[in-house]
């Protein structure tokens, strides 16, 4: 083992001396280079081989070609590229086929790899290292894909990259994203014949040497592509998927006619497709540029266009009436409503639209739960008070189990200052199931601090500890600790703080909220400091090391703390915390003794 690292470091040493004499690195520099290799090299050369240690090495010598090739570039030096870099980009190779063989399912590695032949443009590696990659992770599409693409974009291959993706699809025979590669492949290529076939006409070359198949050139590999991936492929998606690719090239209309029409046949019941056909009147008709000369034009048409839109989602919400197609019609009147426009009229005109489909979907009763505060936030915007009021008690009418619906009516009834908010918390509390619960209770008593008295809040505040799940309650026993230090002051906050530790669960803030309190105080005692300590140890003793170096802290800087017990502190603290917590307050603890803590 020894001698081959020996012999690897000596294979080094004509680049290294290529280096020197050539002015690119002094003598130090490679006599350090020279030491980092060696270090390296020795690591790989393990019996217990570590995949970072591989990594590592690589990333060494990429390091070194970019400090190389900016040496080059600031000396102006272009010469004995084969001597020096060729050399380390072999090495790189080599480092990467030995932990390839090793970790061949570290995809990552792979990947690596490829990236680094693209970066440094060894071609003919590239293409053996997609070879073995696919060989080795077949079942991953992603890789074939990127492969033929390789082979289509940089090696300007097309039979290469076809011969791939139907090896791929022997595998995946029904993956989409792969037909639809395939499909924009053959675009690509056809686009590529035509553009070629045109510059030799234009140059009036003849074309007998150059066999141009029409088929190919009109696009018909890809019409056959289609036609087979929509016998395998199911859904609305794939499509519109192969629809959009087609439609980024101009001699595909009538493929797109047939992709369109099929589209139309096979799913007319897809709120997908309705979608489609009515967001496709946005591209249709627009007038010639010299017909739009005016401001006031542009504007016209544009809502001409949207009005015709519209016009495909109201025969879609009657032909398909559900909560999806409801969705799309409301998701595009408020793309549009969104969008910027320097005309009130159109802005005006989408508003009114947005809110009349909004309506109509509620008063249909398939305005998903998801669209009520988009609704709600609109009509608030629009000052609509009255309407945003009878909306927001629909909602909770419609989904009066839902706590996110009643939170949305209860945030506008507060909004509006409104006479009848304690009354809906109520309605909601009787309505929500306690689990869940929680954002109600605490929208409450936030309300109720700011508007009734501080009796009134207390007993809230109590309430909410019963009726919320125990698991919620932790959330409210810190802001009832929290309020009652704010208003009611130090003596009442310590009886409301006993008076809740009689039930559990608790959070560690909320010990931590109280020992703060204490601390603030004038007369701060360490006997209530240990108190607080002590019932927050039982709790969460042996998961937070933090805690015990807080206490032992408090008893070594409080003028009352005993730095005697801090033995007995430690002593519980390596006794009841768990696993690597242990390490971890011992290697603090030894900070806070040195003083560095």
């Amino acid at each position: 083992m020894a001698e081959r690292t020996e012999q690897r470091l000596e294979d080094r040493v004509p680049e290294l001396e290529q280096l020197e004499r050539v002015g690119l690195f002094t003598r130090r520099e490679v006599r350090a280079v020279l030491r980092k290799a060696s270090a390296l090299e020795y690591k790989i050369q393990r019996r217990a081989l570590r995949k970072e240690d591989f990594i590592n090495y690589i990333q060494y010598e990429i390091n070194l070609l970019e400090l190389i090739k900016k040496r080059r570039a600031r000396i102006g030096y272009s010469f004995k590229k084969d001597e020096i870099e060729n050399s380390i980009l072999h090495r790189v190779h080599c480092l990467f086929n030995r932990a390839i063989g090793k970790w061949k399912d570290d995809v990552q590695l792979w990947l690596s790899h490829v990236a680094f032949c693209k970066q440094w443009n060894a071609k003919h590696q590239l293409s053996k290292v997609f070879s073995s990659m696919l060989a080795i992770h077949p079942n991953k599409p992603a890789l074939w894909i990127m492969a033929a693409k390789w082979e289509m974009e940089t090696q300007l291959s097309s039979e290469s990259a076809r011969h791939l993706f139907l090896r791929a699809l022997r595998f995946h025979p029904e993956c989409p994203k792969l037909y639809q590669e395939y499909f924009r492949m053959e675009l690509m290529n056809a686009e590529k014949q035509r553009k070629e076939k045109k510059a030799f006409e234009q140059a009036k070359m003849d074309l007998g040497e150059f066999n141009y198949s029409e088929e190919i050139l009109n696009g018909e590999m890809a019409r056959i592509i289609y036609r087979e991936a929509a016998q395998k492929i199911k859904g609305v998606e794939f499509h519109l998927a192969v629809l959009s690719i087609a439609k980024l090239f101009d001699f595909t209309q009538d493929l797109q006619k047939e992709i369109l029409e099929s589209l139309q046949n096979k799913y007319a019941d897809d709120p997908l497709t309705w979608d489609y056909m009515a967001r496709r009147e946005l591209e249709l008709g627009s007038l010639p540029a010299a017909q739009r000369a005016t401001k006031q034009m542009k504007v016209s048409e544009m809502a001409q266009r949207e009005e015709r839109c519209c016009a495909v989602f109201e025969e879609a919400v009657r032909a398909v009436p559900t909560e999806d197609m409801w969705k799309c019609f409301i998701t595009f009147c408020l793309e549009r409503y969104n969008r910027k426009t320097n005309s009130e009229e159109l802005k005006q005109k989408r508003l009114e639209r947005t809110l009349s489909v909004f309506s109509k979907a509620h008063e249909s009763s398939l305005l998903p739960e998801a669209l009520y505060k988009q609704w709600l936030q609109l009509l608030l915007e629009s000052k609509l008070f009255e309407t945003a009021m009878e909306a927001a008690a629909a909602a909770t009418e419609r989904f009066s189990q839902s706590v996110e619906m009643w939170h949305m009516r209860l945030q506008v009834l507060i909004q509006l200052k409104s006479d009848c908010v304690t009354q809906c918390f109520e309605e909601a509390i009787k309505h929500v199931k306690s689990k869940g619960s929680l954002p109600l209770w605490t929208l409450w008593v936030e309300w109720s601090e700011g508007t009734n008295s501080k009796e009134d809040t207390e007993t809230l505040y109590q309430r909410s500890l019963h009726a919320t799940t125990p698991a919620e309650s932790v959330t409210m026993k810190e802001k009832y600790l929290d309020w009652t230090y704010r208003n009611r002051g130090y003596k009442k906050v310590k009886k409301v703080f006993t008076s809740m530790c009689e039930n559990r669960p608790f959070s560690l803030d909320f010990f931590r909220k109280m020992i703060q309190i204490e601390k603030e105080q004038e007369s701060c005692k360490m006997i209530h400091l240990r108190e607080y300590y002590e019932r927050a140890l039982r709790e969460f003793g042996s998961t937070d090391p933090d805690l015990w170096l807080d206490y032992i802290k408090e008893e070594l800087s409080h003028p009352q703390g005993k730095p005697e017990n801090c033995g007995s502190i430690h002593w519980r603290a390596m006794k009841m915390l768990q696993g690597d917590l242990v390490e971890d307050f011992v290697s603090k603890y030894t900070l806070l003794q040195t003083g560095h803590l």
